[in-house]
């Protein structure tokens, strides 16, 4: 490429009177617009030929970093390859050029797919029903905890106010909470990073409506006391609450209906095929176990005989959304899971659970790993074994840029000083792994050896290294012409 024309923003290659389109001649005539709808200045916009516009854009778009070009061991984020025969099927125009208010009759087939979803998510999860209607995950958390309160309400029981956080949750979850107008109560964990059931014991009366629990949890841990968890929970009179976001390694091991979770949220856009990041879009199905099916917001899909129909709601329903949500995205699931199948998709949770321990078996003498033991999708280093040297988890985060790959998850949880959070998730294979924890230990060894190699990285990225702090509390968000 050459960057000394490619390489420049787009407004860098402008030349006055260049154009890169052609409109039809005008039919309409021309007419004045008022006063107060026109500029007072024209509008500072490129000139360019079409071939400069298409070129800068299409190498623009190669400093993307994607899982289609590159290794993203994001933590927490099951950031996997996702096959492009499910884009397809989605953006297939019998799909995509629906109506979400046709006649139902015209769009039994899309109805079809939406039952079929949810069926295979409650088959999956073990849970009774879904509704498909949250459009993300932060949403299904909302959506469920609104379940949740409407449990509690419909039995006269209006003081159950408090939701039981642990400390190494999700920010989404203490957040959803806070939106849904209920108190939060964290619960400490212990020091292997599981919950603190004797903690946890001091916290329950008549007041807690749920408990929220991700498992594995954040740290990439299973949850062993489980069972006890729920029978304290259920004790309570609350309910058990199952943050889905780190479902992946639980997929053919294990389904949280049956560890005695009563409401669920399933991230679509991580385990389900759907890419993640981006902004979206996204898709936070809910479930709930037998006998909580009346409170799952409304409309709802349901099958009567051989036909499908939508189940609207009253005054007194939870609505989450004006229709079923991202259809799309629920699309993209629904391919996913009958493409792998029932003996398939119990490969999934295994998988990525070796891969994870592979990598921490592999690091774990050149990197400091807090907590010793099996871990499942996900592990956490609290940096670099040899704390000498000076160099940061953010100096390795950025030296990895260099090497073609994705960083990890760094500075989180908050439970560890230099946290760097590590998920590979099932689809990478054992050479693209090796090659991952060959860099690290590369990595290790340069920050003994030449320390400001690493602090100075990136080396051979696009940019350098940016001030992180500057450009979040100082963006610069338009071009500015330099009058030079």
């Amino acid at each position: 490429m050459n960057r000394k024309l490619y390489g420049k923003l787009i407004f860098e290659l402008s030349h006055e009177g260049s154009k890169a389109y052609s409109l039809p001649k005008n039919r309409y005539g021309d007419y004045e617009l008022p006063s107060c709808m026109r500029r007072v200045a024209d509008v500072d916009l490129p000139e360019c030929d079409e071939l400069t516009v298409v070129r800068h854009y299409t190498n623009l778009s190669g400093n993307n970093f994607g899982v289609d070009n590159g290794f993203y061991p994001l933590g927490s984020c099951t950031m996997k390859y996702n096959p492009a025969i499910n884009e397809e099927i989605a953006a297939r125009k019998e799909f995509a050029e629906m109506h979400p208010a046709q006649p139902l009759n015209t769009c039994q087939g899309a109805l079809a797919a939406y039952y079929g979803l949810q069926k295979s998510l409650s088959a999956i999860t073990g849970m009774g029903e879904f509704t498909l209607n949250p459009f993300a995950g932060a949403h299904g958390e909302l959506t469920g905890l609104m379940i949740i309160r409407a449990y509690h309400e419909s039995r006269g029981d209006g003081k159950r106010v408090k939701v039981i956080v642990p400390d190494s949750a999700h920010g989404t979850n203490p957040a959803s909470a806070a939106v849904c107008g209920l108190e939060v109560v964290e619960v400490k964990s212990t020091a292997d990073g599981t919950v603190d059931v004797a903690d946890l014991r001091g916290l329950l009366d008549d007041t807690v409506a749920a408990m929220m629990m991700t498992n594995p949890n954040t740290l990439g841990l299973f949850e062993p006391e489980i069972p006890e968890i729920a029978r304290l929970v259920h004790e309570c009179g609350a309910l058990m609450y199952y943050d889905g976001a780190n479902l992946n390694p639980m997929l053919g091991a294990c389904r949280p209906g049956d560890m005695g979770f009563d409401v669920m949220h399933v991230n679509l856009h991580k385990t389900f095929s759907t890419p993640h990041g981006g902004g979206g879009p996204g898709s936070g199905p809910v479930g709930v176990r037998a006998g909580l099916e009346q409170f799952l917001p409304k409309p709802r899909v349901v099958k009567h005989g051989d036909k499908y129909e939508l189940e609207a709601g009253g005054d007194g329903d939870i609505h989450v959304g004006a229709f079923l949500g991202n259809f799309g995205v629920e699309l993209k699931a629904y391919s996913y899971i009958l493409t792998l199948g029932r003996e398939n998709i119990k490969m999934v949770g295994p998988l990525a659970t070796l891969n994870a321990n592979y990598i921490k078996e592999s690091l774990k003498d050149v990197y400091e790993l807090p907590i010793k033991g099996l871990c499942k999708h996900e592990f956490v280093f609290d940096g670099l074994k040899d704390k000498t040297t000076g160099v940061t988890t953010m100096d390795v985060a950025k030296r990895l840029l260099d090497f073609g790959m994705h960083a990890p998850t760094i500075y989180f949880p908050l439970l560890f000083h230099e946290a760097m959070m590590i998920e590979p998730t099932e689809t990478e294979s054992k050479e693209t792994i090796d090659l991952f924890i060959d860099t690290m230990r590369k990595i290790a060894r340069e920050a003994s050896e030449e320390p400001d190699l690493v602090k100075g990285a990136p080396h051979n990225t696009p940019i350098g290294r940016v001030d992180d702090v500057l450009a979040a509390k100082h963006p610069v968000l338009k071009y500015i012409k330099d009058e030079d």
